[in-house]
């Protein structure tokens, strides 16, 4: 279920966003005084132009001549203070943030179905987990410390120049109405643009880990040109994104400046005028001057600041479109302490895709406890979702499951799980040690003893020992410094170590040499005696001994029943079979 969020305005998406503030309040509280002090120093510094004007040059008066050198120093000591609790202040609270925010993404990743999985790349979740994050990072910390700051001191220079001359002072505000239309609507293309962006670093992360992961494919298959040619693609839809971004940006910063110029002008010129020359001092009208002139600054930052804001919500709506996700249904409360393993389908059917039909229809069957039910039929039949149905990775659309007669929906999902083990044809395994590749997911009161027996019983202590590290070596991204068959054994050895009642083999022996896995399927026999086993094989010879064999073919049961009843059917298996063993030509 995607739960996106287009019905929160920019408003309520920031406002959530700041929540995340709200663990950090004393720190920010501190960090906005900090704020008001710098704002406070800066309308000083256009407010000593009156005293200094009128005190030193027209009434000389020597007090405010040795005064002005000390208050000088003493504000630019007390800016730099406040700046330096500003800054330091709001990023302590950013990287909690970040932190925060991280760790609650990658909480909700884990615990996301798998279908969510499906329909997502890689390189989008990361972009997410990585690029967003960073832009909400500079949202709530890098915008909040211009707006507040330089609204502060925006409003105090406009205190003291009302305070000086009211009149001059209203020719400035007749421009805010102007420039706050200019901002809006920049900020919706400002909004429109980062999502774009975001979108397109994504794809540039997926293309790039495509290519990283399958890299042996795209040399020997001479593709680099043809993946040069796809990134590229990628690449330059990014940096014409980013460049309208660039272009909006530099395009609207010298519009509100003009603005903000034509409203000085305007003040200029009348105060510029005998009659109001006649009404003011020296020093009000260069204090009055440079209190205008000081307005450009933070005028330009707020209006800069919009578009990191506007990115900053942009990947706000992206980062909680992923945490709203529903997480795997997980509402079951009966917990079994031990499972026998008597497994039970019942008329199950399953449908990815609505527009594609059933992958399962009406499949049912019943695995006693301690025997093996092996599957087969051509790929795409469905037996890979159907053994993925039993630990929840997906949800039946009708028809029932149960373990040891009890529904599998009534199980929380961790209790269920925990009485399953998995060895894939697509080896999973971790940039780690032997050693906790091997106990991966086991309870720490595992031993080395432990994790040796099980690596000798799947064959792989010979070429553990062999390693300069031996169970400390570290095998890389996914064991590419093993071999294939290397791999495979250490995944069998973690399913060994688990120890579960319930066993499913996915094509397990399918990655190795002849000699490496008549001695494992040894191993695996002596395994699946005590344990219920469900078997994906290709090979067809690796489940003679199966107590059934269900064949496959369109989501449907074609037929079942042992090798030598199904070999003497001459039907679905014994074609398979046949296919599989027939002569070669001489």
């Amino acid at each position: 279920m995607n739960t996106d969020t287009p019905h929160l305005s920019p408003a309520q998406i920031y406002q959530r966003l700041l929540g995340y503030v709200k663990p950090y309040w004393l720190v920010f509280i501190a960090s906005v005084l900090a704020m008001l002090v710098s704002a406070a120093t800066e309308t000083s510094l256009a407010a000593m132009m009156k005293p200094l004007m009128d005190g030193s040059f027209v009434d000389r008066d020597p007090t405010i001549i040795k005064l002005m050198p000390i208050v000088l120093i003493g504000i630019f000591l007390l800016r730099g203070a406040a700046s330096f609790l500003t800054t330091y202040g709001l990023g302590w609270i950013s990287r909690n943030i970040v932190k925060n925010i991280r760790a609650e993404m990658f909480q909700n990743l884990i615990g996301l179905p798998t279908a969510y999985y499906d329909h997502n790349t890689s390189g989008q979740l990361m972009a997410k987990l990585i690029y967003d994050v960073e832009q909400v990072a500079d949202a709530t910390t890098r915008a909040i410390l211009v707006l507040i700051r330089d609204s502060l001191t925006i409003l105090g220079l406009l205190a003291w120049m009302f305070y000086l001359n009211g009149k001059l002072s209203l020719i400035i505000l007749i421009t805010a109405p102007l420039t706050a239309l200019l901002v809006y609507k920049i900020s919706y293309r400002f909004r429109r643009l980062s999502k774009n962006i975001q979108q397109s670093v994504g794809d540039v992360g997926h293309i790039s880990s495509e290519v990283i992961k399958g890299h042996r494919e795209v040399k020997i298959f001479g593709s680099q040109q043809y993946e040069y040619y796809r990134f590229e693609q990628i690449n330059q839809r990014n940096r014409r994104q980013m460049m309208k971004m660039i272009s909006t940006d530099a395009t609207s910063q010298p519009i509100i400046e003009l603005i903000s110029v034509l409203g000085l002008a305007g003040v200029i010129y009348f105060a510029t005028r005998p009659e109001m020359l006649e009404q003011i001092t020296v020093g009000t009208f260069i204090s009055f001057i440079t209190a205008m002139f000081m307005l450009l600054t933070p005028i330009k930052r707020i209006t800069k600041i919009n578009s990191g804001l506007q990115r900053g919500i942009a990947a706000a709506q992206s980062i909680f479109s992923l945490l709203d996700q529903q997480s795997e249904l997980d509402t079951g409360s009966y917990k079994l302490a031990q499972a026998k393993g008597d497994i039970r389908y019942d008329k199950v059917s399953f449908i990815y895709d609505e527009a594609k039909g059933n992958v399962l229809s009406n499949v049912s069957f019943h695995a006693k406890a301690g025997q093996t039910i092996a599957f087969v039929g051509h790929s795409g039949s469905g037996k890979s979702t159907l053994v993925s149905l039993l630990p929840r990775f997906y949800h039946p659309s009708s028809g029932t499951i149960s373990l040891d007669g009890i529904n599998i929906t009534d199980f929380p999902l961790a209790d269920l799980r925990q009485h399953i083990s998995l060895v894939n044809q697509q080896v999973i395994l971790f940039n780690d040690t032997i050693r906790n590749n091997i106990a991966y997911g086991t309870h720490d009161n595992i031993g080395d003893s432990d994790i040796i027996t099980a690596a000798k019983s799947a064959y792989a202590w010979d070429f553990i020992q062999a390693m300069p590290q031996g169970l400390d070596t570290l095998i890389g991204e996914n064991g590419l410094l093993l071999s294939g068959g290397q791999r495979q054994r250490i995944a069998i050895a973690r399913a060994l170590l688990r120890n579960t009642p319930i066993l499913i083999l996915d094509e397990a022996t399918a990655s190795l040499d002849s000699k490496s896995e008549r001695h494992i399927q040894a191993a695996l026999d002596n395994l699946m005696q005590a344990r219920t086993t469900l078997v994906i094989a290709h090979r067809l010879s690796t489940i003679e001994k199966a107590d059934c064999i269900i064949v496959i073919h369109n989501g449907h049961i074609m037929e079942s029943g042992t090798h030598a009843e199904l070999l003497a059917k001459k039907s679905h298996y014994a074609e398979l079979h046949r296919l599989q063993f027939q002569d070669s030509p001489a």
